[in-house]
């Protein structure tokens, strides 16, 4: 069975101390012993212990326990968490049940017997790995608390290049390499990230969402790496960082081309090591994360001009994934009209709208530079504003050009004329061809033969 736990023995005799350390060695990892309590200052800064144990009096002559109970105190200020069990004299057990009421774990009597020595020890660091446990709990139910209110959708798509996305997340997804997603802005970076996240052996741990552009460098250690009590003046109690918070789970960061050099330095270091250290602490906290991290620049071009490292490139980069802009797959835009319809028809009580031809045309021909953010977001805007059951081009904000066809002077020319007609029926009833040909007393295909004619978009 594989040795795991740190013990720190405290106590001014050198037999004791050698007795402990034998006793425990078999059964614990590490076994730190100091006889001056005076030194915990120092441990206690460089790295935090499982099980503190220590006797109560240090100084000779001396056995009202307030040495231990002090420095029992003073061991609270850096780790709040502590387990700390006492060694007391034969007795001594009104000071014994005082350190428990003040906030100590266990204790010892001496004379101990060695196999229930060994006992207490092991139950006081279950306690501790129990407590490490509810906290690391608590701070991801915290932050999964924060995530769930953003409700992220599933990824909608038939086209050819989401077929090629979609075999690459299915390939990569159960591995822990990390991968680099590289799109144009609203393309669904983060989206592809939480699929793979879905869809791998750490699915059912914490995903942690970092926009890294919102980081100044001077919050970027806080945030990502976190902190301890005392670390910085608004520093009121300790705070695990998102890595830490991650650990176990997906890591993702989110315009990580962003960073400053300074930070993508920092960054490294922790991915290199496998190791965080919060601000102000000295000792390192492991970590187990698996990273995905999103772009819309080209960080080969960036490395080329110096602004991004290319060891960290290496690092980020085993896997990369490009999407492509919604311009490219047009194709999925009926499947996305369809899904964010819906969507928000329900959102905002809505009955369910068709859509016009002229609008579908409209929404086929747009370039769509915001992606599939901008089309959402108009999507949602024509469900709030339409009031018909009906959304068209102008619901969308997608308002046909009409100005080449109109005329500075009155004519008589009957082609001009026509498409003047023509233009002002389909404005008139919001795109609708059916009620535009009834009004100009045609039929819709007789209608859709003019506008192919007079080309009007």
């Amino acid at each position: 069975m594989s040795k795991k736990g740190k013990i720190l023995v405290v106590d001014d005799n050198e037999e004791i101390l050698t007795a402990v350390e034998m006793l425990l060695f078999p059964y614990f990892e590490r076994i730190v012993t100091i006889k001056d309590p005076n030194s915990l200052y120092q441990i206690l800064a460089k790295e935090l212990f499982d099980v503190i144990i220590m006797d109560m009096n240090f100084k000779a002559g001396i056995s009202s326990g307030n040495e231990g109970l002090f420095w029992m105190k003073e061991i609270f200020k850096k780790d709040s968490e502590a387990i700390i069990v006492f060694i007391t004299a034969y007795g001594d057990m009104e000071l014994a049940v005082k350190t428990i009421r003040e906030g100590a774990t266990d204790f010892i009597q001496k004379p101990w017997d060695d196999e229930k020595f060994i006992t207490t020890i092991e139950n006081a660091y279950k306690l501790r790995d129990s407590k490490k446990e509810i906290t690391s709990l608590k701070q991801k139910q915290k932050h999964l608390l924060n995530d769930i209110s953003n409700q992220f959708p599933e990824i909608i798509g038939k086209s050819k290049l989401m077929e090629e996305v979609f075999k690459t997340i299915n390939k990569v997804a159960s591995t822990d390499a990390n991968i680099l997603v590289m799109g144009e802005n609203g393309t669904g970076k983060e989206l592809i990230a939480r699929e793979i996240h879905k869809k791998s052996n750490r699915a059912d741990e914490v995903f942690v969402s970092v926009y890294v552009s919102a980081l100044p460098d001077s919050l970027f250690e806080s945030e990502l790496f976190g902190f301890v009590k005392g670390a910085f003046t608004d520093a009121k109690t300790d705070k695990p960082g998102r890595i830490e918070i991650a650990s176990g789970g997906t890591l993702f960061l989110d315009e990580i081309g962003n960073l400053s050099l300074t930070a993508q330095s920092k960054l490294l270091t922790v991915l290199q090591n496998r190791e965080i250290s919060r601000l102000g602490a000295n000792y390192k906290v492991p970590i187990d994360i698996r990273l995905i991290c999103a772009t819309n620049k080209n960080l080969n071009k960036m490395v080329a001009e110096g602004s991004f490292r290319e060891d960290l490139l290496y690092r980020i980069n085993t896997i990369h994934v490009s999407l492509p802009p919604l311009r490219d797959r047009k194709e999925d835009i009926p499947l996305l009209l369809d899904f964010f319809k819906k969507k928000y028809e329900n959102k905002y009580k809505k009955p369910s709208f068709s859509v016009v031809e002229m609008a579908m045309e409209k929404l086929l021909n747009h370039d769509w530079p915001g992606n599939i953010r901008e089309f959402q977001h108009l999507v949602e805007k024509a469900v709030i504003m339409s009031d018909d059951n009906y959304l068209t081009d102008s619901d969308f904000g997608l308002v046909n050009n009409t100005e080449s066809f109109r005329f500075k002077n009155d004519t008589l020319d009957l082609v001009e004329n026509e498409k003047k007609l023509i233009l002002k029926a389909i404005e008139k009833h919001r795109g609708i061809y059916s009620i535009a040909a009834r009004e100009l007393g045609v039929s819709r295909k007789t209608l859709y033969n003019k506008i192919k004619k007079y080309e009007i978009d």
